[in-house]
């Protein structure tokens, strides 16, 4: 079976990597580390002009009608440049959490301005345990009338502060898989207050989101049947973190590599060095090894088989351990210089931190795959 990349697929990595080179320089990347959102809306309406927020809406709602496999080659790129803003939030969880649930008329009304860039939603799944499970989601929402209330708060929501809906997973019924539903409320509704939260990294800035009596009427999949929603919007963005965690790690081994090729020590280059040397083909076999587990995840996603119940997993624990191992060697390579906050290299061994964390860490996706496996 070729895993390979369409022609026309390697033709938009192409592009995406010339855009971002001319527009998410390190320094843009800083300057949105400090601003008050890590948002900024010029850079947001280039992402529109691509049509990268609908890459994956269907033509019909307005968006490029692209897959999961192109989408999966931009977040690659994303992850090199450090995309800052909620292009992940938007793209890989609000996005696909109303294609895979939304109704005929939630579709008609909602995707076309995702697709326009008008309209920027994100997913709150995680509470006080910071799980992503079924069994992590117990926010309960009280029915009334043709709606619900919600009452409660969500942790780490990617983007909530500049979201206009947020996509609240809450309990209505019974324990686990069931009884799970998907409400979708603006994000300004009354009685939702969102804070942001001082992360390790500030490009993509996590929220707590707290629900003082929020009416919440936008039923996303239908009463107690959101979980199945909420497992393929997870796979995908799960496998689409793991894409952009192994973009982080690559151009983190380019700078260590191209470092290494210049610095020169004792005379020598220090990638003459067999110590350091050494350093650097095991950075290159973790990232290769995490390439080819992450394509086949994104795969198995693209194609809808039963094998992304232990692909995506997979490829998130492989992949955040060695983001975070390969952008730390990466700083080792630069001896003093890559400790300091002149430095560029902290800004990829910090996104690779959050990617890490980002939708369950290395143990439990690994502890997933042990599940799988056994059963």
């Amino acid at each position: 079976m070729d895993f390979g990349f369409s022609e026309e697929q390697e033709m938009l990595r192409d592009a995406a990597k010339r855009f971002l080179t001319d527009n998410c320089s390190t320094k843009f990347v800083r300057q949105m580390m400090a601003h008050e959102t890590a948002h900024d809306g010029a850079f947001w309406e280039k992402l529109v002009g691509l049509g990268w927020p609908g890459l994956i809406i269907p033509e019909n709602y307005g968006g490029q009608g692209g897959s999961f496999l192109d989408l999966t080659v931009i977040a690659e790129e994303a992850g090199k440049a450090i995309v800052p803003g909620p292009f992940f939030a938007a793209t890989m969880l609000g996005g696909p959490a109303i294609m895979e649930g939304g109704s005929e008329a939630q579709k008609k009304d909602l995707l076309p301005k995702i697709a326009a860039g008008k309209l920027i939603a994100t997913v709150a799944i995680a509470e006080a345990s910071g799980r992503f499970d079924a069994g992590g989601i117990e926010l309960k929402a009280a029915k009334k009338g043709s709606g619900y209330t919600i009452t409660g708060e969500k942790f780490f929501v990617p983007d909530a502060h500049v979201a206009d809906a947020i996509i609240v997973a809450v309990r209505t019924g019974g324990a686990g898989e069931n009884g799970i539903t998907l409400l979708c409320v603006p994000a300004k509704e009354k009685g939702v207050t969102v804070t942001q939260l001082k992360t390790v990294d500030m490009t993509r800035r996590m929220c707590h989101v707290k629900f003082d009596d929020v009416a919440a009427s936008e039923v996303i999949g239908g009463a107690d049947g959101g979980w199945p929603i909420l497992r393929r919007t997870l796979d995908i963005a799960t496998a689409g973190l793991a894409a952009e965690m192994v973009g982080t790690a690559q151009k983190a081994l380019d700078i260590a590599v191209d470092y290494a090729k210049t610095r020169v020590q004792f005379g020598k280059p220090i990638g003459s060095f067999q110590a350091v040397k050494h350093k650097c083909v095991d950075m290159m076999v973790a990232v290769e090894n995490a390439r080819s587990l992450t394509y086949y995840a994104c795969w198995t996603v693209d194609e809808r088989v039963a094998e992304a119940a232990a692909a995506v997993p997979m490829a998130k624990a492989y992949a955040s351990d060695m983001a975070k191992n390969v952008t730390s060697e990466a700083i080792q390579v630069h001896g003093g210089i890559g400790f300091t906050w002149e430095h560029d290299m902290h800004l990829y061994h910090r996104r690779a931190l959050a990617g890490e964390a980002n939708l369950g860490n290395a143990p439990v996706h690994r502890e997933t795959v042990a599940k799988s496996l056994l059963g």
